[in-house]
């Protein structure tokens, strides 16, 4: 019989250790990828376009010379990305006044709601 010690512990199941080093998300278009099973290996990608744009590029950057985690954006994606950044940190500067200036709980919350859509905004770089 096990004494009172024994029986006031909480009892911790083992789980199958996490996969590490797979994606999480379509290494093409960032899209969440679903949940997969213990068996076999993880997606990379969440469809059969993200993948053969992703040969594309390695391709593409082995002919180039260009290292393999090399990022090449054009003029016009350059010019945008700085656009969203500049969004982004003028909203940030928005909430730093706001809360100086004695705002409610409500008008920061939106002020941070704001960022927070900027930010994912930026989590989108294709």
């Amino acid at each position: 019989m096990r004494d009172a010690a024994e029986l006031t512990q909480p009892t911790t199941i083992e789980l199958a250790p996490a996969r590490r080093g797979a994606p999480k998300h379509c290494g093409w278009c960032g899209r969440r990828l679903p949940e997969g099973g213990n068996v076999g290996r993880r997606r990379r990608y969440c469809g059969q376009s993200c993948r053969q744009r992703a040969y594309e590029r390695r391709t593409a950057l082995q002919r180039s010379g260009l290292p393999e985690d090399a990022v090449v954006l054009s003029d016009t994606e350059i010019a945008a990305l700085q656009d969203r950044l500049f969004q982004l940190r003028c909203a940030a500067e928005d909430i730093v006044t706001a809360a100086d200036d004695g705002a409610d709980a409500r008008e920061l919350r939106g002020l941070a709601e704001e960022i927070a859509r900027a930010a994912k905004d930026l989590e989108q770089l294709r």
